[in-house]
């Protein structure tokens, strides 16, 4: 009672103050739908905008970030897609994902485990992909929603088939169809259900502080990975 008094209110296993509405999953899908008609308009056709200037210059693209220290690609490609369908897809799946992990885990939390599930993927892209292949999409960051999904049940106590059934369907549809980021796709998972353990296991004595520490610590060792990765192509690109 003395907690509710004093401002806090109810609170979710994460921590987050219980709220009936999102908020950053919406603005999410917009900004993601913004990029893809600014690279559509660009390009001049809805189905083959990856021939923009835009899509181009923020693509993931291993050799520019280790030729020309392009970093920026590691973030942008996440918000970049190629075609209508694709970002149809993943704009579903991240409304659908989106909306309940963040009443669970509040606006800034929910960023957290975005993000870094993006980097995630990303860098398995980057570390164990082919140098000189583009590849684009919010598929790390909502692969890393499906690993959370995941966690979050198991914390709850909920029946988990559904989740994991979903999480095995996606990754066989990512191993059948030509063309798709599998590395993307598995470090997002692995990323994001990493994060979410650190949100929903946390001790609610200073959680606050253990999440953004379990944040930062992902965080590096991406980073980590990524110079790793930049090295050995910088050796093997430039004399």
């Amino acid at each position: 009672m003395q907690y509710r008094r004093a401002g806090y209110g109810a609170r979710t296993v994460a921590g987050a103050r219980v709220s009936q509405r999102a908020v950053v999953t919406p603005v999410l899908i917009a900004l993601n739908l913004l990029v893809y008609v600014l690279t559509a308009v660009q390009a001049q056709d809805f189905m083959r905008n990856d021939v923009s200037r835009l899509f181009n210059d923020g693509v993931l693209w291993p050799v520019g970030i280790a030729a020309a220290d392009e970093w920026w690609r590691l973030v942008t490609s996440g918000f970049l897609h190629f075609g209508l369908l694709h970002i149809g897809m993943n704009m579903l799946a991240l409304w659908i994902l989106g909306r309940d992990l963040e009443l669970l885990l509040g606006k800034v939390r929910f960023l957290a485990v975005y993000f870094v599930s993006m980097l995630g993927g990303s860098a398995a892209v980057f570390a164990f992909g082919a140098v000189n292949t583009g590849t684009a999409g919010a598929s790390g960051a909502i692969y890393g929603l499906m690993g959370a999904i995941l966690v979050a049940v198991l914390r709850l106590r909920l029946n988990p088939t559904a989740a994991i059934g979903i999480i095995v369907l996606n990754v066989v549809l990512t191993i059948s169809i030509p063309g798709i980021s599998l590395l993307g796709h598995l470090g997002g998972l692995v990323v994001g259900a990493l994060a979410m353990v650190a949100m929903v296991y946390a001790p609610a004595k200073n959680r606050a502080t253990y999440q953004t520490v379990a944040i930062l610590l992902l965080t590096a060792a991406i980073a980590g990975l990524v110079l790793y990765r930049d090295a050995q192509l910088s050796a093997q690109l430039l004399p």
